[in-house]
């Protein structure tokens, strides 16, 4: 009865871990789409006479192309250093994922020695 109930336990704790994987496996796919969004700028294809407007509130005024390429690239360096951030919690999360994949083996590994003790006896 002893290891019947270990081997609830192990399963449940399995389950646990599972669980906590899956969750840790979203974050950085939707880390990755932000990251994609955030380069979709593309001012530098306009030609020089092109239109480009800005919005200020609900209204949309022409600008300057250099102003707008300007502003732009001040986004742009904002924009790298929030990938930067990014990508070391994606690795963060990663690191963390390996971890619970690890766990989740040698849990596995104690079902599998109970199961097999008990197929024994």
């Amino acid at each position: 009865m002893g290891s019947t109930a270990a081997l609830r336990e192990l399963q449940r704790e399995l389950e646990n871990k599972a669980n906590d994987l899956s969750k840790l496996q979203k974050v950085p796919r939707i880390i990755r789409l932000g990251r994609s969004i955030l380069f979709s700028l593309e001012l530098d294809l306009l030609n020089e006479d092109a239109n480009v407007y800005k919005l200020i509130g609900p209204v949309l005024v022409k600008q300057d192309l250099a102003e707008a390429n300007a502003n732009v690239r001040n986004r742009i360096d904002y924009i790298s250093d929030e990938l930067k951030r990014l990508d070391s919690t994606v690795q963060y999360l990663e690191e963390k994922q390996n971890s619970k994949k690890e766990a989740i083996f040698k849990v596995q590994q104690r079902i599998q020695s109970l199961q097999a003790g008990k197929g024994k006896a």
